[in-house]
């Protein structure tokens, strides 16, 4: 790879373990990565021949879980390796069971890249979304692995459509097949001479329906809402969305609220418990008894947000003041109307949603409040909407089979009927 790469990635990398000594999110990350070749020679097969997957974080993790799943499910014994950059990856899904391994990625050094493939030796590798590393990707296409990327998404000021970004161009060129989200996407690689493009759309979609499906009743959280005509269900919230949503709540007596925080450290609940003018329960401490007296209830538990979906006629997803919008496909497969910030642009299916009136986003109190109130007031407009979001992620599913079909097949270029997820569906 371009000497001025590598000395960019062992630039960032020494930025990282100097970060690791007051940053636990880095210090995580230069343990993890210390670990993985002690942890690969340990836990693989020598043989190697896995089929490596792998997702910068969480949410890539969550786009590539679907088709995990299809593999494992239509070929029990192969075997998988599961990598990740981030430790918001890594720590939440460190024992994810349907892998045979789960390791951080070694930063992108030659080096690094040789020890890590001749150890895992692969038979194919499938990065999630986004993650171009040119190491990894050069010595995969030398060692003739068959490489893809999936769900993945590119705007024109990506850097790989700038006159500059020549490197990178060639990055792409190193994927057998990249499984891009829109038509957009597909049209912008074949500007710069990247044919190989199959229009598959997002996998989340497949995964929050497989999600609603496979969701959890809540005996509690039914009786919280059983006598409310309607209940706001925020989701992934940071202060700046609860700064809007809640003095909307106090002030609408006619709806309850359920809140479950994107993170609840003990300070950070006491700061939202002391914003409600209402009665509010946390989940943890919540009765068949006490609950019928909340008007509000805290979720102050992992792993609930998915399900809880379920119990609201509207949703707030947060992040949207932040660094982005979390997941609205969660709540829009229930078949509700989603509201949520201004930071969305990144998201196809925010777009297509506010396009298609079944979502809305909103950038202060009073557009949250023109956003909330015909929701409130309107039984059949908030029903429409709804209906809207159900039908938009319905007309989404598919990809993972797709995709599947594909690579598992050995179909390694699409053909002339292939540029378009519709045809096979």
């Amino acid at each position: 790879m371009d000497p001025l790469y590598n000395l960019g990635v062992a630039t960032y990398r020494n930025a990282v373990r100097l970060a690791a000594t007051r940053s636990r999110k880095a210090k995580l990350l230069i343990r993890g990565q210390r670990r993985c070749f002690r942890t690969l020679q340990r836990k693989l097969d020598p043989a190697g021949g896995y089929i490596w997957i792998h997702a910068s974080s969480l949410g890539e993790f969550e786009q590539g879980r679907p088709l995990i799943e299809r593999i494992k499910r239509e070929q029990p014994d192969a075997r998988i390796l599961l990598t990740f950059f981030s430790p918001s990856g890594y720590e939440v899904r460190k024992n994810f069971s349907m892998v045979d391994t789960v390791v951080y990625l070694p930063f992108d050094l030659p080096g690094n890249v040789k020890r890590f493939l001749d150890l895992v030796k692969p038979s194919m590798a499938i990065f999630v979304k986004y993650e171009f590393w040119g190491n990894y990707l050069s010595a995969l296409k030398r060692r003739g692995v068959p490489t893809y990327i999936i769900s993945a998404i590119f705007r024109p000021s990506q850097i790989f459509f700038k006159p500059w970004g020549g490197l990178f161009r060639k990055m792409l060129k190193c994927f057998n097949t990249l499984f891009v989200q829109n038509e957009q996407s597909r049209e912008l690689l074949a500007g710069i001479g990247i044919d190989n493009v199959v229009v598959a759309g997002d996998t989340r979609f497949d995964r929050v329906a497989d999600v609603r499906a496979a969701a959890r009743e809540f005996p509690l959280v039914a009786k919280f809402v059983e006598k409310s005509k309607f209940t706001l269900v925020m989701g992934s919230s940071w202060p700046p969305d609860e700064d809007i949503v809640i003095p909307y709540f106090n002030a609408h007596r006619e709806m309850k609220l359920i809140i479950a925080p994107h993170e609840f450290d003990r300070h950070r609940l006491h700061v939202l418990m002391s914003k409600l003018a209402r009665p509010a329960r946390f989940y943890s401490e919540a009765t068949a008894k006490n609950i019928e007296s909340a008007d509000c209830l805290i979720i102050d538990s992992f792993g609930l947000l998915s399900s809880l979906y379920r119990y609201g006629q509207a949703a707030y997803v947060g992040g949207g003041f932040g660094a982005g919008i979390h997941n609205i496909n969660e709540a829009a497969v229930y078949g509700i109307p989603v509201i949520f910030g201004p930071k969305h642009h990144k998201f196809q299916e925010a777009s297509d949603l506010i396009t298609l009136d079944g979502a809305m986003s909103i950038h202060d109190a009073d557009s949250f409040s023109a956003a909330m109130d015909p929701l409130l007031e309107n039984e059949p407009l908030r029903l429409k909407c709804g209906h809207t979001a159900g039908e938009y992620i319905q007309s989404h599913l598919g990809g993972t089979q797709l995709i599947y079909d594909m690579i598992m097949g050995s179909k390694d270029a699409p053909d002339d009927n292939a540029t378009n997820k519709s045809e096979h569906l």
